[in-house]
């Protein structure tokens, strides 16, 4: 699959020209245009009859429902090779006590891990600097293994890194589905040439091991 780069410069600079493209038009969609459809965001408790001393949490921040659907598949995998999991949004603002590690993830908007998740780290960092920690971020672009989509992928976490610098991170390909998207990111979206698809390799999120678990 030909791979996007696309730098947070540009991409910022994509969505504020789309923002005030908006505006100027004088549309009247306001707070309609950033209207989210409703996305399921499952919470899971795998292996109940584990102790919470010998449990970890999957905690994720999703859009539209592809790092939502990742996140239950990381847990339920963990699960099956006799990992006890809780899996849960970061909206719901989980409690770290207790628990031996933690795997969190984020899907990508305007170049950078969602707001909420970054907030969640910034609360809990006291917490989670004396937990194994290991980072995914869902993404659709900069896919390739060339240096400038590496250091695309690496610029993601600009938020993260300062607060989590020894954390594991790992970079899963994710789901397009504008159906599933505000009319605000789904205009953003098109403008920056993404197109509908599912690039999820389920094989390689299957098998992920975070390294706080090996």
């Amino acid at each position: 699959m030909p791979s996007t780069t696309l730098s947070r410069r540009r991409f910022l600079k994509a969505a504020g020209l789309t923002v005030a493209g908006i505006t100027l038009a004088g549309t009247g969609l306001g707070v309609a245009a950033t209207r989210t459809p409703i996305i399921e965001t499952p919470e899971l408790m795998l292996g109940k009859e584990a102790p919470m001393k010998n449990r970890i949490l999957v905690t994720y921040a999703t859009r539209a429902g592809s790092t939502a659907e990742i996140a239950a598949t990381i847990g339920e995998s963990l699960r099956a090779r006799g990992v006890a999991v809780d899996v849960k949004p970061v909206k719901e603002k989980p409690d770290l006590a207790g628990y031996t590690s933690v795997v969190m993830g984020s899907a990508i908007r305007m170049g950078s891990w969602l707001p909420e998740a970054v907030e969640f780290l910034k609360a809990n960092q006291t917490a989670l600097s004396a937990l194994p920690v290991s980072l995914f971020t869902v993404h659709m672009l900069n896919t390739g293994a060339d240096d400038a989509s590496r250091a695309a992928r690496q610029a993601y976490l600009k938020a993260v890194r300062p607060l989590l610098p020894g954390a594991e991170a790992v970079y899963f390909e994710g789901r397009m589905d504008f159906a599933r998207l505000s009319l605000l990111d789904r205009t953003i979206a098109k403008l920056v040439k993404s197109v509908e698809a599912d690039h999820r390799d389920w094989a390689a999120i299957r098998s992920w091991t975070p390294a706080a678990l090996a």
